[in-house]
């Protein structure tokens, strides 16, 4: 099996890639009438990343959350205002 070496730059590559699909998603999402706050299930299957990667997330301080009683909840707003902060603009060359 080959191995891969990971840049910083993939991982910055990545992460953008990451936010402009969660700022597609929640934009399309019900015709931009999104419930207030998403289970960990729900967010998953929106971005399409597996429980690691979203623990990832929440563990490096990317996506704020709520847990109550086991149940993991993620406020849309915050999700939007985590995008907005890492927006980057595009570089013209």
């Amino acid at each position: 099996m080959a191995t891969s070496i990971i840049t910083t730059d993939d991982l910055r590559d990545f992460k953008l890639e990451l936010i402009e699909d969660i700022k597609k998603l929640l934009l399309k999402h019900n015709n931009g009438s999104l419930k207030k706050y998403l289970k960990s299930s729900e967010l998953m299957e929106l971005l399409k990343i597996s429980p690691g990667t979203l623990q990832n997330l929440r563990t490096n301080g990317t996506l704020p959350f709520t847990k109550m009683g086991g149940i993991i909840f993620y406020d849309v707003e915050e999700i939007q205002k985590v995008m907005h902060a890492n927006r980057t603009p595009n570089e013209i060359q």
